[in-house]
């Protein structure tokens, strides 16, 4: 009697390592990647004049820091988010000196002498959680945009979109965005 053999049955495997190539380039090509969105802000240039390390007076020195328990402190005082930026506002527009032509402030003798000397000062807790720490340098940005717009519309009768080069460098110039945040110290 004959015997038969059996062949295994086999699978050419040649063309899997291409399909599963196709298979990764289309993952690739079809695959939307997500840019990180960040905190859009020039960091200062290095200082080489002795303004960078000279005493600021605390009268034009406002101070802003959020503790571990999520509060927002303006001068050891806790405010609201909501309420940022309008004493930010008061703080910078002051006019204690009273020689700021464009100024609108009530010459409070506890806030800035002039736009240009006034210091946002912002500091945190290592606890802080991010998005209050970005929403109240959300407010402070909103609050020297509407003072800039204000100054663009006074002096210019334009929103700040539609200012050129020059007048906004002036602008910028009228309110400085001057804010100083305070290296966080983290516990061991």
């Amino acid at each position: 009697m004959k015997s038969f053999r059996r062949h295994a049955a086999s699978v050419n495997a040649g063309s899997m390592a291409d399909i599963a190539f196709l298979l990764l380039i289309f993952f690739l090509v079809t695959t939307t990647i997500s840019a990180d969105k960040g905190i859009l802000r020039q960091l200062p240039s290095i200082c080489d004049t002795e303004d960078c390390i000279a005493d600021i007076t605390e009268r034009n020195l406002l101070r802003i820091s959020m503790n571990a328990k999520q509060q927002i402190m303006i001068e050891d005082d806790i405010v609201k988010l909501s309420d940022v930026k309008t004493l930010v506002e008061a703080f910078i527009d002051n006019n204690g000196n009273n020689i700021c032509a464009y100024c609108e402030g009530a010459q409070s003798s506890d806030s800035s002498d002039h736009p240009k000397k006034a210091v946002i000062s912002l500091s945190h807790d290592a606890l802080t959680k991010y998005d209050l720490f970005i929403s109240v340098q959300d407010e402070i940005t909103q609050a020297y945009y509407n003072l800039r717009m204000r100054y663009a519309k006074q002096v210019f009768s334009k929103t700040p979109e539609a200012l050129t080069k020059e007048e906004l460098n002036e602008v910028q110039k009228a309110f400085p965005f001057i804010v100083s945040e305070i290296m966080v110290e983290r516990p061991n």
